[in-house]
């Protein structure tokens, strides 16, 4: 049994510009997710270096941008890429929001990948201690 699931999915709401920097930084997030977690964040470490901290709303709209594009980064499933292209995204604006892996501290056992900036999680709506992280690239 399938659960329905709406996901916002407006590609022509972002600028023709920016939707193709973004399907970029989608694809390079995409090729990312496919190394293990050792690679991903011996990247993330090398790209982080020199970027400022980047604020809750930054974060937030990179975010949506990401998740308005692409099709495979809003999904329930699409986690990783999600997060990845979102910090990436950021990035290449001279941000960086704290990128984080872990899993549901209760049962069903499920990892999940998300971003968190000024210490709150961006865009999950997941109660405050509902994850229970594994390691982060601040």
């Amino acid at each position: 049994m399938t659960t329905p699931e709406a996901i916002f999915h407006r590609p022509r709401s972002v600028p023709l510009r920016r939707r193709i920097l973004v399907r970029l930084v989608v694809g390079a997030a995409r090729l990312l997710a496919t190394q293990r977690p050792r690679r991903i964040r011996t990247v993330l470490d090398w790209l982080r270096r020199g970027a400022r901290p980047a604020t809750f709303d930054q974060a937030q709209a990179a975010r949506d941008t990401v998740v308005a594009v692409s099709l495979a980064c809003g999904g329930r499933e699409g986690c990783l890429p999600r997060s990845l292209a979102t910090t990436l995204l950021c990035r290449l604006h001279g941000q960086w929001p704290t990128w984080c892996v872990g899993v549901r501290r209760l049962a069903p056992f499920g990892a999940h990948a998300w971003v968190e900036a000024e210490g709150r999680k961006v865009g999950e709506e997941y109660p405050p201690d509902y994850l229970r992280t594994f390691f982060t690239v601040p």
